[in-house]
């Protein structure tokens, strides 16, 4: 029996460890703030999403942030539901497989990072700084 013949592809519990592994790596002054983010693993996004942001294949979205950044919230807003980024596991699986060039927690650390730039309203210049996916 070869390697192959156990292994299976992570479930939704095993990416969302890696997601967590992602946000230890942040950069301290981020670590308390981004930990104030829920982190949820669904194996699509759901319909109504993809049709409001106009996206036609579920595989091209990996991931979306749910909530207010943190440029845009005040003292006085209600609380709401929690901030939450949502990485959808089979277009991130996808993806991974057809790149063929990164290893799976590195995409999943590259979502997380480019979903929490939403939450804390980082510019390009901020994301690079932290996420070195596109040299």
């Amino acid at each position: 029996m070869s390697d192959w013949d156990r292994m299976t592809a992570p479930d939704a519990a095993e990416m969302e460890t890696m997601a967590h592994t992602a946000l230890d790596g942040l950069p301290a002054e981020f670590r308390e703030a981004a930990a104030q983010v829920a982190i949820r693993v669904a194996e699509f996004a759901p319909e109504d999403v993809l049709d409001e942001l106009q996206i036609d294949d579920p595989f091209e979205l990996t991931g979306l942030y749910d909530g207010v950044p943190l440029t845009e919230k005040s003292v006085a807003d209600q609380p709401g539901q929690p901030d939450i980024i949502w990485l959808f596991r089979r277009p991130i699986l996808d993806e991974w497989a057809s790149r063929g060039d990164v290893t799976l927690g590195e995409l999943v650390v590259h979502v997380v990072t480019h979903e929490m730039a939403h939450h804390f309203g980082w510019s390009d210049d901020d994301i690079a700084r932290i996420d070195r996916w596109w040299e």
